[in-house]
């Protein structure tokens, strides 16, 4: 298998799960390296960031599924 479908894969479920941190995650007890965290509003959740890192997940796997074809015969 090709490193960079591997590496893709990883990312991608790395997406996967920080999606659903943001997802059930409230803004004020993100980690205060996240984009998002605010400790002024401790009850609004990102789901817009959920749904962004969801997308940059599935962009991830459809790059992997095409990368990892078998290469064409001459």
């Amino acid at each position: 298998m090709k490193p960079l479908v591997i590496l893709a894969v990883i990312l991608g479920i790395v997406f996967v799960a920080l999606a659903g941190f943001y997802w059930v995650t409230p803004a004020g007890s993100l980690p205060s390296f996240f984009p998002g965290y605010d400790a002024a509003t401790p009850a609004i959740h990102h789901h817009k960031h959920a749904i962004g890192a969801l997308v940059v997940a599935l962009a991830l796997f459809a790059f992997a599924w095409f990368q990892s074809k078998p290469p064409k015969a001459a």
